[in-house]
């Protein structure tokens, strides 16, 4: 009888094991380029409305200069979610072979009606007047290969100038773009949000052309992630995108603002009046549902295709699984005044 209850205990001590072993959260570690931008450093901030967090998964926000380096951290599975723009995303699986890689949720997309596109600015005083002038000149942008890059050598190459043999083109991170500018280090620069607004940079640049300008509508940034992390743990990142859709939300409501430009304001250590254009139609256009356009991001990975960048277009619907956001979604209700899904 002894040897039965040991035995008994045994398998209880066991499967009590076992059930703390499959209990453990899963390890999700999210990019991102520019704080507020992108949303990993904003769901982070408000952690408390994550539901899910710290019991089916844990989150760990992690900065990189630039979208290409991202496709060396998801080959070397140091990211599980990743914030790919639409020239790195057909990079990624020509490239560097990642063939298993998904589509799962919208970040942002640029030049929507309405709303924000990224800048490409010169000096107020300079002798850029069109983009004509900017041969012989010095172009700056984050990181070669990035989607704020490949629009400006698009733009440039429809007026026929090409890298090298009509212009040069240096690296910088967004935040000391406004310097080089005034300092006489580039004759271009590359604004994005929240740094095209530093009223320094407003005062003595302006404007040569948008994103918009360059390449239209684009799906510039979506998350992805590996087919096989998504089939091994996917009730785990359905909750995921269950918590950030609640938060995404969050931001988006109006009703928030005032908080919202305070995490903005301690995020970049600038005032919070700053912030007023923050996830309003100053600003790029988010989808509340998390939805990327897909036909869209086809024609802007046609387009890196037609521009030489990759040597193939890559057929989007075969990399995107838009379920996990989908099945998060039908677990939130919207407040009546929102159903439909339209942005406040």
């Amino acid at each position: 009888m002894r040897f039965f209850k040991n035995v008994l205990a045994g398998a209880c001590a066991f499967g009590l094991f076992v059930g703390i072993a499959q209990a453990e959260p899963v390890k999700i570690r999210l990019s991102y380029v520019v704080p507020v931008a992108n949303w990993a450093p904003m769901i982070e901030a408000k952690k408390e409305l994550a539901r899910h967090l710290g019991k089916s998964y844990t989150l760990e926000a992690i900065r990189f200069a630039g979208t290409p380096a991202l496709i060396t951290a998801l080959a070397n599975n140091e990211l599980e979610v990743a914030d790919l723009t639409y020239p790195t995303l057909p990079l990624a699986i020509q490239n560097a072979g990642l063939d298993d890689l998904r589509v799962i949720a919208d970040e942002f997309q640029d030049g929507n009606p309405g709303y924000y596109s990224n800048e490409y600015m010169v000096a107020k005083d300079g002798p850029v007047k069109t983009v004509d002038d900017l041969k012989g000149k010095v172009l700056a942008t984050n990181v070669a290969g990035s989607a704020v890059d490949i629009a400006m050598r698009a733009m440039l190459r429809k007026h026929k100038l090409e890298d090298k043999r009509d212009y040069t083109v240096i690296e910088a991170p967004f935040p000391t773009m406004a310097a080089m500018l005034a300092q006489k280090k580039a004759d271009l620069i590359s604004a994005v949000l929240p740094f095209a607004l530093n009223p320094e940079l407003r005062k003595s640049a302006k404007t040569l052309f948008t994103t918009k300008d360059a390449v239209g509508i684009t799906q510039f940034s979506m998350w992805v992630a590996r087919k096989g992390f998504i089939e091994k743990h996917r009730a785990a990142m359905v909750d995921f995108m269950e918590d950030s859709l609640r938060i995404v939300r969050w931001y988006l409501d109006p009703a928030n603002h005032k908080e919202v430009e305070e995490i903005c304001a301690k995020m970049t250590k600038q005032p919070p009046e700053r912030f007023g254009w923050v996830f309003t139609k100053q600003d790029n256009y988010r989808s509340r549902d998390m939805l990327p356009n897909l036909k869209v991001l086809q024609q802007n990975v046609s387009l890196v295709r037609d521009l030489c960048f990759v040597k193939q277009s890559v057929d989007v619907s075969k990399h995107a699984d838009l379920s996990l956001v989908q099945e998060a979604a039908k677990r939130l209700k919207y407040p009546p005044r929102e159903r439909g899904g339209k942005r406040a």
